[in-house]
């Protein structure tokens, strides 16, 4: 039975979502050449579950979207968000930021569009946020050439925690409050 049980820990740590309990099985088989009977799975998974329960581990195996997977324990969530917000602002450059505004503000926008309103080429920005996954393909323009469209991600809402787009700044909380040069200041 021990031998299971580390087969299907590897299973739910290796899987990036909730692996369900016929993919175990379905995987056992083949891999063993035999049908592994639910009933063995499903207990194997329990002592998993009970034996990550301890204090000593800082992550548990859940039950969510049909299946099981791996998770922190909410005890350490803090210390795992200062670490992927450090982390992740070092690695977006100021033209990453500014071209993410740009998709955010203007989407679905072409990198035409893009490049135009800042003014140099972004096609290595466009595949670095591409490959960060803070930015998708959307689809084609219905313009000449079909150019791709880019959008935002959902891991790009997670990254700046917003659950929608309404909730971006607007450009009135930008707005200056001093006399720009050539206008007439307000009596």
């Amino acid at each position: 039975m021990k031998f299971l049980k580390n087969h299907i820990e590897a299973l739910i740590f290796c899987a990036p979502a909730p692996v369900k309990v016929s993919e175990i099985r379905s995987s056992l088989a083949e891999m063993f050449d035999a049908d592994v009977p639910e009933k063995d799975i499903t207990r194997a998974i329990d002592e998993l579950i009970t034996q990550y329960q301890n204090d000593n581990y800082s992550f548990a195996i859940e039950k969510s979207g049909g299946g099981y997977q791996f998770l922190t324990k909410p005890a350490y969530q803090a210390s795992i968000s200062i670490l992927l917000k450090q982390q992740s602002k070092r690695r977006l450059s100021t033209s990453a930021l500014e071209t993410l505004s740009i998709i955010a503000y203007k989407q679905p926008v072409t990198k035409s569009e893009v490049e135009q309103i800042r003014g140099v080429n972004c096609d290595y920005t466009i595949n670095k946020l591409l490959d960060k996954g803070l930015i998708e393909i959307r689809g084609k323009a219905d313009t000449i050439g079909r150019p791709i469209i880019y959008g935002t991600s959902q891991k790009f809402m997670d990254y700046f925690g917003i659950n929608d787009l309404s909730e971006l700044p607007t450009p009135k909380d930008f707005a200056k409050e001093a006399n720009e040069i050539g206008e007439q200041k307000e009596a």
